[in-house]
């Protein structure tokens, strides 16, 4: 049962109060580092436009880029500190990977970074862990999302293609078209997908859609909850008490129900020697230590993949707990039922306003449909589908999943390049922008305009790639990059081969961004016809 809004308020009055005195000095301290600063902070009318849900979060991250355009860097306040907004692409690889030792962790947001509680999950997860036990983790896991492991997951992400694609097929039988609402459809895909290549499980969450899998799922990811907002006040105000309490934002019966799904999976595959490509069992083998990094040089991931660091490259003896293997399959989960699913939201969104552009991609579908002369589709052949990729990339870069990024600063670092003289001092955060950045016409003109050909053979050398970061920049970017972008290729492929990608009066044109939430989410369904292809 949901908590009444009377609960919270109590937390949130105390929430604002400390806001405003932690931030109200503020820009007095920007004004002598002649540093732009974003007046009052935590009570900008920019943030209280967001707060008070009228406008979306990547609204409120580009109007803060678009209004501070000319500067460099501009400085914010909010309830924990500082902020340092970067808004230039050559500082931020500046600071994310040339002085990364300095900005190793990120800045804590729904978990205790200081937790002590041995049986507290959230602050175990590769996200969540900071300095050296982020390192250990980091390199522990590296191995497990190299394209060598993508490759022999790949069987897993097709039956999950292929019984969709056969699900709407049937769907629509006798029908010209129909129409559907495609977020609900890709959320049932990729909760299928963690499913089978997680936790080892197979699920039908079309055929069955309330099934114990989606639900807790679906449960776990929904932070707009009261319960999970109250919690959320919670622990970054009182991160003590909550310690002790072992308070998190995931339920306790979530909680348990993943934890028993992990533990029998591993109890399984142990006993039977299953070995079956999946989270499970790549976790099983770097707790014993067998997992190793491969060279990678034959796989083409994609352009926006992005590449293991030095970091990921350094084999370790860390042990890995139980609680740690539940950890990381939880962080899967976040990670993936609702970035993906945004994703391909998006990209079918662009596909079916822009014909023109659904109709080439659907040329080279067909095309590499007739090369593997009725065999199924594959990993390698995948990858060398050159428009698909510059259509996910474009996707990516028009709708980033993740509208912006941070990092804390963990030792003192001085900033000194001939135009700015400051530092950073330890403790302070500093946000990336990502949706201010891909939307900037200094680097990519024209940018409201969906356009695959940025990413054409021809085009792609002038990127500048301190501004195009869908997932992240530096050392901690985002581990399962390609097996994100493996799994949008992959359905794509399948829906395109089978359906056209029709207009409807429900249809939301323009895509008008949900307001108040933290996710890049649309504002109203985004509904589309399926028409079978002949």
């Amino acid at each position: 049962m949901e908590l009444d809004w009377v609960y919270l308020l109590p937390f949130t009055v105390l929430l604002v109060v400390c806001g405003y005195l932690l931030t109200r000095n503020e820009d007095d301290y920007y004004r002598k580092i002649s540093i732009s600063s974003i007046p009052l902070g935590f009570f900008s009318p920019i943030f209280l436009s967001f707060l008070f849900r009228r406008i979306s979060s990547s609204d409120f991250i580009k109007t803060i880029y678009d209004r501070y355009a000319t500067d460099r860097v501009v400085g914010m306040s909010d309830s924990q500190g500082r902020v340092f907004m970067l808004l230039d692409p050559e500082l931020i690889k500046t600071v994310a990977i040339k002085n990364f030792d300095h900005f190793t962790d990120r800045r804590p947001s729904f978990w205790n970074a200081n937790a002590k509680n041995p049986k507290t999950v959230m602050n175990r997860t590769l996200f969540t862990l900071a300095g050296d036990n982020w390192r250990n983790m980091r390199a522990t896991l590296s191995p497990a999302f190299t394209g060598s492991k993508m490759r022999l997951m790949f069987q897993l992400v097709l039956e999950c293609c292929e019984t969709m694609v056969r699900h709407y097929r049937e769907k629509l039988n006798s029908l010209d078209s129909r129409e559907f609402e495609m977020k609900d459809i890709f959320s049932r895909f990729s909760n299928d997908v963690i499913a089978t290549c997680a936790f080892g499980i197979k699920v039908d969450s079309l055929k069955y859609p309330h099934n114990d899998f989606y639900i807790n799922g679906k449960k776990i990811t929904h932070f707009q909850r009261l319960s999970v907002l109250l919690r959320l006040v919670a622990i970054s105000s009182f991160p003590k008490i909550t310690d002790i309490l072992g308070v998190e934002i995931v339920d306790r019966a979530q909680l348990k129900y993943i934890s028993e799904l992990i533990m029998n999976a591993v109890e399984t595959k142990t006993a039977k020697n299953i070995d079956r490509p999946d989270m499970i069992h790549l976790l099983i083998e770097a707790r014993k230590g067998i997992l190793k990094n491969q060279q990678d040089s034959e796989y083409n991931d994609g352009f926006a993949v992005v590449q293991e660091s030095d970091v990921g490259q350094i084999q370790n003896s860390f042990k890995m707990t139980d609680l740690d293997m539940v950890a990381q399959c939880l962080i899967f989960l976040f990670a993936g039922f609702d970035t993906v699913s945004t994703c391909l939201t998006f990209l079918v969104y662009e596909l079916t306003i822009n014909t023109d552009i659904q109709q080439k991609l659907y040329e080279e579908v067909e095309q590499t449909a007739k090369q593997l002369d009725g065999f199924p589709l594959n990993y390698e052949v995948l990858q060398k589908m050159k428009y698909m990729d510059m259509c996910v990339s474009e996707s990516l870069r028009l709708w980033p999943p993740i509208a912006m990024v941070d990092r804390l600063c963990v030792q003192n670092y001085r900033v000194d390049d001939g135009q700015l003289q400051f530092t950073i001092e330890k403790g302070t955060g500093v946000s990336i922008p990502i949706y201010g950045l891909h939307r900037d016409s200094r680097y990519f003109p024209d940018p409201e305009r969906f356009d695959p050909e940025r990413f054409s053979d021809d085009n792609k050398a002038d990127i500048n790639m301190g501004a195009y970061v869908p997932f992240g920049v530096g050392p901690r970017n985002c581990i399962g990059s390609r097996f994100a972008l493996m799994e949008v290729k992959a359905i794509v492929f399948h829906m395109l081969l089978n359906f056209s990608f029709e207009r409807t009066n429900k249809t939301p044109v323009p895509m008008r961004l949900m307001r108040g939430t933290i996710s890049v989410t649309s504002e109203r369904d985004v509904t589309v016809a399926l028409k079978l292809r002949k």
